[in-house]
């Protein structure tokens, strides 16, 4: 919790605005997530779908992020939290795999992300070091700006 913690305070102070956003979704996911489990009687014993939930959610808002974000890390971090959804679709094909290892699956990938998201907020601060500035999200359309009319302008 303390990792979270330092994490997230370094991604809101430091970072732009994927970083920012990122870190607060992460964040407020992993209490959700502790809520989740406290809500179901056999932990990990069967398929957690409040926490699949809580995952899924997680998953579709790191995609936005992705989508919008003019960063590499939004997308590695979906891709772990895609294979996180892949450990409880795998636990409801197989409901007799071990329930350690289903709770394994999904924990192990919480490290990687909270490093993804400190690579993506010391890059962002290198950036805005070299070039004074750092885009962070894209344009709505995806599409580059039109170029200038050719010719001399009226003044």
């Amino acid at each position: 919790m303390t990792l979270l913690g330092l994490t997230t305070l370094y991604a809101l102070w430091a970072g732009g605005g994927p970083e920012r956003v990122g870190a607060a979704v992460y964040a407020l996911s992993v209490p959700i997530t502790h809520l989740a489990l406290l809500a179901s009687n056999q932990h990990w014993r069967n398929l957690e779908l409040g926490v699949l939930i809580v995952d899924a959610v997680t998953f579709v808002i790191f995609i936005l992020i992705a989508l919008r974000a003019d960063r590499f890390w939004p997308i590695w971090v979906s891709a772990l939290l895609g294979i996180a959804l892949l450990g409880h679709l795998a636990r409801f094909v197989m409901p007799d795999t071990y329930w350690r290892a289903y709770a394994k699956v999904l924990a192990m990938w919480s490290y990687p992300i909270l490093a993804l998201m400190v690579l993506g907020t010391f890059l962002h601060r290198r950036r805005l070091n070299v070039y004074g500035a750092d885009k962070s999200w894209t344009s709505s359309s995806g599409r580059s700006d039109p170029a200038p009319p050719a010719g001399p302008t009226a003044s």
